[in-house]
Order: structure tokens, then sequence, then C-alpha cells
């Protein structure tokens, strides 16, 4: 799945297949364009656990993390 990562304050990132952002929650805005990848559970991917990611965009639509760590359950 292709995701798209934007950077929200301080440590935080949020990771959404919307491209534009426009799902990721207001708390943490503005979010500003990071990069895109390609998210497998069956490749890891530096940064992030893949499979949690996936789960959380499947649920939430979003997944956010803070320092590498995930807070997507304090935001839902």
């Amino acid at each position: 799945m292709l995701v798209h990562i934007f950077r929200g304050p301080g440590r935080v990132f949020g990771f959404t297949a919307d491209a534009t952002a426009e799902n990721l929650p207001a708390k943490f805005a503005p979010w500003v364009s990071f990069r895109s990848v390609e998210l497998s559970r069956d490749n890891p991917t530096p940064g992030v656990d893949s499979g949690e990611c996936l789960d959380d965009i499947e649920k939430h639509g979003f997944h956010i993390t803070d320092a590498h760590v995930r807070i997507t359950d304090q935001v839902v």
C-alpha cells in the first residue's frame, strides 16, 4: 500500500493513504509532506512498524507516532 508520511510538530508523524492529509488529526496540524513509501507487512520499513501502521490505517484511516512510538489511540 502506498502510504504518505506527514510531519507534525516536534517528532510527530502521520501516516495515511490520503495524499492530501485531510484525514489526519487537526490537533497536530499543520501537517507537512515528508515522503511516500510503499508499505507491506512482509517487508520491514525503518522507523515504523509496518503491520501496526497498516492496521491503524485500515481501522482509523491514519497512524500517528511521536518519536517512533504509536500514539494513534490517543487521538481517535
